[in-house]
C-alpha cells in the first residue's frame, strides 16, 4: 500500500477507543493481573508483533516478580482474514511447571490463542492465563476466552494499539475501525 492509501484508511476510520480509554483499560487490567498473579512469579509471554504496544504499557504496571519471553505466531500476515497457523518463534523459556500469562493485542476468532494455550499446556505449564487488550464481539462462541480483557470491540476490522491494517498503524495510541469493513 502506498503512503497515501495508508493515510486515507486512517482519515476515513471511525474512532472506537480513545488513547485515554486505552490507558485506563491497561491500568485496570494490570490491577486485575496483579490481584491474581502477584505471588505466582509467572512467565509472561507476549505474542509478537501485535502485543508489543499492550505489553509495553502493561509490564511496567505489574509490580511483582515475573519472567518475560515472547512467541511469534500468526494466521494473518498482511491479509485481513485468518489462514493456517504459522509458528515463527517459539518461546525460549521452559514453561513446564510454570504459571504462564499470554499477552496479545486482540482475541478475534480465538483460533490462534486457543492453539497457543493448547501447546503451552502440552508443554507442561501448570496454568495458562490470557490477557488481551481487546476482545472482539463476534456474536458467537470462541474456542477460548481471555482471563483479562482491556476493551470490548464490535465486529469490525480494527487497527491501532498494536493491531494493524495491512501492516500499518500498529503504533497508534487509540483504536479505530476501517470504514466499510
Amino acid at each position: 500500500m502506498s503512503p497515501q492509501d495508508v493515510q486515507k484508511i486512517f482519515d476515513e476510520a471511525d474512532l472506537l477507543c480513545s488513547a485515554e480509554e486505552s490507558a485506563l483499560a491497561v491500568r485496570r487490567v494490570a490491577a486485575e493481573i496483579t490481584a491474581r498473579l502477584a505471588g505466582a512469579n509467572p512467565l509472561v509471554l507476549a505474542v509478537m508483533g501485535g502485543a508489543v504496544v499492550f505489553t509495553g504499557q502493561l509490564l511496567p504496571q505489574l509490580i511483582f516478580p515475573l519472567d518475560f519471553d515472547y512467541l511469534h505466531v500468526t494466521r494473518y500476515g498482511d491479509v485481513t482474514s485468518g489462514g493456517e497457523l504459522e509458528w515463527i518463534v517459539k518461546p525460549r523459556s521452559t514453561v513446564a511447571g510454570r504459571v504462564v500469562l499470554v499477552v496479545d493485542d486482540i482475541l478475534d476468532e480465538g483460533v490462534t490463542m486457543a492453539e497457543v494455550v493448547r501447546r503451552l499446556r502440552q508443554q507442561g505449564a501448570s496454568e495458562v492465563l490470557c490477557a488481551v487488550f481487546a476482545d472482539k464481539n463476534l456474536g458467537r462462541a470462541k474456542p477460548v476466552a481471555a482471563d483479562f480483557v482491556g476493551v470490548h470491540l464490535p465486529n469490525r476490522y480494527v487497527f491501532g494499539y498494536g493491531m494493524d491494517v495491512k501492516g500499518a498503524w500498529r503504533n497508534l495510541p487509540a483504536v479505530y475501525a476501517v470504514k466499510g469493513l
